[in-house]
């Protein structure tokens, strides 16, 4: 939902997925005006003799992890951002979502200094060397569904390699994204060495198409990929990272360890986030002599996880709603017009589930064909397939 104000502003509203009720109606998009202001920052950070692009290398280190301590210590509070528009429970995935975004700031600020190149001998008469060197703006645009885990994956290796960088985060879950602001601030970045620019995919399309910045990456669906590489290719020719959509499996052979399975793999990598995580065991492939006996199993370990679905502020919750109505109605339109069209067998779950918020019960089909569209689709909700 978008709107105005008396300034011109469009701005986002946003929702939490527990009860549906307003979060803010204040979030702007930015527009080309916004992206130009990041860009001339950035520019002027990374030019030569200025603040970042001079920076010696333990010095960028230090900010560096200086950025990771002040995550760390804001954990709780950044967590919360997220929950309040994501409602994936701290316990189940809150903080090992934020431990990779420390990690990954931690790991690459180890990386600083340490890409030597390469130098070859004068055979020749030529004296050849081969020197890494930074591109210079870098913008990410991360996914709704781990906000800060996706801007340490992003983010990190491209101010360690001494890019400055621009993030644009989900129109979703932009909280803590922008919460970033003032800890990068803190953490000693010069100004344009680390911005927050929020909006929605027109935001994006700016960032991709724009004949300034040198490099995207972009972590989301198929579609809006492949519209990010044709504005890349069709701007500057930009490089591209891209990080899509899959169908995640999980293989059990007869001489699994079961209890692993449940705790782990299976039902855990189902179930985290309510399934809308990249790497979701969404289609679960079971060697003929253990199906029944993992089958009934597994029954039971989901049936189990729908008693702590809640409330994402609980501690008791491991389970929440989906991230909003849209994602909610998508998934429950692909259960029901698989269920219609016995697009294999529904086991159980797949219904809405309380009177308020996104919640839906896990749902398990069986024998599902191999061209089907719930065992070849990402659906990115709690739906698995087993066969």
């Amino acid at each position: 939902m978008e709107g105005g104000d008396g300034a011109g502003i469009l701005r986002i509203s946003i929702y939490t997925p527990a009860d549906g009720s307003l979060v803010s109606d204040q979030i702007p998009i930015s527009g080309e005006a916004d992206v130009d202001r990041a860009i001339e920052a950035a520019q002027q950070a990374f030019a030569p003799g200025y603040e970042w692009r001079r920076m010696d290398d333990f010095t960028r280190q230090k900010v560096l992890l200086k950025f990771a301590d002040l995550i760390e210590s804001n954990q709780e509070y950044l967590a919360s951002l997220t929950r309040v528009t994501l409602g994936a429970p701290y316990k189940q995935f809150g903080k090992s979502e934020i431990d990779t975004a420390i990690g990954c700031f931690r790991y690459y600020a180890g990386w600083i200094g340490k890409f030597a190149g390469q130098s070859f001998p004068a055979t020749d008469g030529f004296f050849k060397v081969v020197r890494n060197e930074p591109l210079g703006v870098v913008a990410g645009i991360i996914p709704w569904n781990g906000p800060l885990a996706s801007i340490g994956l992003e983010a990190a290796p491209a101010l360690a390699t001494g890019n400055v960088f621009i993030l644009k985060p989900s129109e979703k879950t932009p909280l803590a994204a922008a919460a970033l602001g003032k800890l990068a601030i803190e953490a000693g970045f010069p100004p344009g060495g680390f911005q927050v620019l929020t909006g929605d995919g027109s935001t994006g399309a700016i960032l991709a198409s724009h004949m300034r910045i040198a490099k995207v990456s972009f972590t989301g669906s198929v579609p809006t990929g492949k519209s990010v590489q044709v504005l890349a290719a069709r701007s500057n020719l930009k490089r591209v990272t891209l990080e899509l959509g899959g169908k995640s499996p999980a293989v059990v052979f007869d001489d699994a360890n079961l209890e692993k399975q449940f705790n782990g793999k299976c039902v855990n990598g189902l179930i985290n986030n309510s399934g809308q995580i990249c790497f979701a065991a969404s289609r679960v492939y079971v060697q003929d002599g253990i199906y029944d006996k993992f089958l009934a199993a597994y029954r039971e370990a989901v049936a189990a996880k729908r008693e702590v679905m809640g409330d994402p502020e609980s501690s008791t919750s491991e389970i929440g709603p989906v991230v909003d109505q849209a994602q909610y109605e998508r998934i429950l339109r692909i259960i029901n017009t698989a269920r219609e069209s016995n697009d294999g067998k529904l086991l159980q779950g797949g219904e809405a589930l309380g009177a308020k918020g996104f919640y839906i019960d896990p749902a398990i089909f069986l024998d599902t064909g191999k061209d089907s569209s719930i065992a070849r689709d990402e659906i990115f909700g709690p739906v698995v397939v087993i066969n």
